[in-house]
């Protein structure tokens, strides 16, 4: 099953809403908790990122019996030094969106964290694509 998303640019109102959307779906099929928890942060860490830094874009998710592969692909700037963006801490959101609670700097992190696989393809003024794999085992495999 393949599902497909737009993912809109700086509107907080619509942030999360494909991730919610891919949780319900892998419920619906009865996938473990564990994997369903784990799918939706890596998802949703993805897709905040998407609103306040990509400018949006598109939003997969392949479910297969064994796992997911979630592929959120930007229009943003990129991302200049991807080391540095991985640290725990680090965030280059602007004042408004740590004004409303976000821009913690633990996007990268919390996605690698809760993904069996982490893959990021970003060039500086071309965008970003992501792409999460988790195992519908429960507990990530790393």
């Amino acid at each position: 099953m393949k599902l497909c998303y737009d993912v809109p640019g700086a509107d907080l109102s619509l942030a999360g809403k494909a991730s919610a959307e891919v949780k319900r779906a892998l419920g619906r099929l009865g996938v473990d908790p564990g994997a369903i928890k784990r799918t939706a942060v890596a998802m949703y860490e993805a897709e905040m990122n998407m609103v306040i830094h990509g400018g949006g874009g598109v939003a997969t998710a392949e479910l297969s019996p064994d796992r997911v592969v979630i592929t959120m692909a930007d229009r943003g700037p990129g991302i200049p030094d991807l080391e540095l963006a991985m640290r725990e801490g680090y965030s280059t959101a602007p004042a408004w969106i740590r004004e409303m609670g976000f821009g913690a700097g633990m996007g990268l992190p919390n996605m690698e964290r809760n993904a069996d696989e982490l893959h990021i393809d970003s060039t500086p003024g071309k965008g970003t694509t992501v792409t999460i794999v988790v195992n519908l085992g429960g507990v990530a495999q790393k």
